[in-house]
C-alpha cells in the first residue's frame, strides 16, 4: 500500500472516506460533510464521472434507507449539505431532491431562536442555549438551497447566522470564538477558544465568501470576517503545522480536525484573492503536511482528533479550557475527523491544477 503522503489528494481523500464507510453508516452532520467533502473532489477529479456517481449513490440512500438517530436539524434526514449543494451544482435536480431541499429548508427557517436571532437548542425551553456548532449546520444548507432554488430568504438567513454567531462568540481580545452561551449559566459564555469550534465559524464564513454572488449584499461583511477570523487564527499554529484542540494555548494537544477546517478555508482564501499567499501559502502546505503524516496512520484511521463535546465538565470547571483539555482526549477515527481533511485536501487539488 503507498504511504499516505504518496498518494494524489484525490486517491486519499477516497480512501478516507472508504475507511470511514467501513466503520460506520455514515450520517450525522460530520458524516454529511464528509459527503460534502467527497462531492467536491469528484467535480475536480480525473475520472470526476464515477465519483459523482457514488455521490449521487450515497445521497440516494437518504431518507429511507438510513437508520436515523434523533438530530438537532431534520435536514440531516434527506443529505443535508451536501443534497442541497448537488442540486445548487446541477449534479442532482430530480424533483424529490428539489421537494426535499425546499421543504427543510422551510422547516430550518421555523426553527427556534435565541434573543439575538441565533438557532438555539430545540429542547431548551426558554431558548437560552446557542453554540458556534450551528453557523455549520444551518449556513452552507440554506446558502446552496437558497441558490439552488433562487429563494433569497434562505441566502438572507444563511448570512444572519453566520454574521451573528461569529459576533456573539467572538472574543475582542484576541479574535478567536468561544463555543457557546447558555450552557455554563443563563446568558453566560462558555470561556474556551474550542479547535474544532473556530473551524465551526470560519467554515461558515469560508462558504458565504466562496458561493454568495458578487453583487450580494452580505458578501463585502462575510470577507470582513473571513479575513478576520483567518488573521486571528493564523499565529496559533504549531510548528508540526497544526492547531491546538484549545487554540492559544501552547502546551494543548493538537486536534486534526480544526486543523482540517481551517486549512480549508485558507485553501479558498487564497484561491478568492481574499488572502495572501506569501503569508498563508506556508501555513497551508505545512498544515496540509503535519495533517497527512500526523493526522492519518495506516489503513487510513485518523489521529488525534476531539469526540462529541460541547460545554465539558461540571460546576466551576464548565466551559472552561481545562475542562475542554482534560475531559476530553484524542481519539482514533473519530466521526468528526475525515470531513475537514477531505475538505483540506480537496482544496490542494484546486491548488494543483
Amino acid at each position: 500500500m503507498p504511504t499516505t503522503g504518496a498518494l494524489s489528494p484525490t486517491d486519499l481523500s477516497v480512501a478516507l472516506y472508504d475507511r470511514y464507510e467501513s466503520i460506520t453508516e455514515v450520517k450525522h452532520y460530520y458524516g454529511l460533510l464528509a459527503i460534502y467533502g467527497l462531492c467536491r473532489i469528484a467535480e475536480l477529479a480525473e475520472d470526476g464521472g464515477a465519483l459523482l456517481d457514488r455521490c449521487r449513490a450515497i445521497l440516494a440512500r437518504f431518507p429511507d434507507q438510513i437508520d436515523h438517530p434523533p438530530y438537532n436539524f431534520p435536514s440531516y434526514r434527506i443529505g443535508g449539505i451536501p443534497r442541497a449543494y448537488m442540486l445548487y451544482r446541477g449534479h442532482m435536480t430530480d424533483e424529490m431532491t428539489k421537494r426535499y431541499v425546499q421543504h427543510y429548508a422551510e422547516e430550518m427557517m421555523l426553527a427556534v431562536r435565541d434573543r439575538d436571532g441565533l438557532m438555539s437548542m430545540p429542547h431548551c425551553p426558554k431558548r437560552e442555549q446557542v453554540w458556534i456548532d450551528v453557523a455549520m449546520a444551518v449556513t452552507p444548507y440554506l446558502l446552496f438551497a437558497g441558490l439552488a432554488l433562487n429563494e433569497p430568504r434562505y441566502i438572507d438567513e444563511s448570512a444572519k447566522q453566520a454574521f451573528e454567531h461569529y459576533r456573539v462568540f467572538r472574543n475582542p481580545h484576541n479574535g478567536l470564538l468561544h463555543q457557546c452561551r447558555g450552557f455554563v449559566g443563563p446568558g453566560r459564555l462558555s470561556t474556551d477558544h474550542w479547535g474544532r469550534g473556530n473551524g465551526w465559524g470560519h467554515i461558515a464564513l469560508t462558504e458565504l465568501v466562496q458561493h454568495l454572488p458578487a453583487d450580494s449584499p452580505h458578501l463585502p461583511e462575510a470577507q470582513r470576517m473571513f479575513v478576520e477570523l483567518s488573521d486571528a487564527l493564523l499565529p496559533h499554529q504549531s510548528e508540526r503545522g497544526l492547531w491546538r484542540q484549545e487554540v492559544p494555548d501552547t502546551h494543548a494537544w493538537e486536534e486534526s480536525s480544526a486543523t482540517g477546517l481551517i486549512l480549508y478555508g485558507y485553501g479558498v482564501g487564497m484561491r478568492l484573492g481574499l488572502l495572501d499567499p506569501d503569508r498563508y501559502g506556508p501555513a497551508f502546505d505545512r498544515g496540509l503536511d503535519g495533517l497527512i503524516d500526523h493526522g492519518i496512520g495506516e489503513d487510513f484511521q485518523t489521529h488525534l482528533c476531539c469526540p462529541g463535546c460541547l460545554c465539558p465538565g461540571e460546576g466551576p470547571r464548565k466551559g472552561t479550557p481545562i475542562a475542554y483539555l482534560e475531559d476530553k482526549q484524542p481519539v482514533d477515527d473519530d466521526g468528526h475527523s475525515f470531513a475537514p481533511i477531505i475538505l483540506a485536501l480537496g482544496e490542494k487539488l484546486r491548488a494543483d491544477r
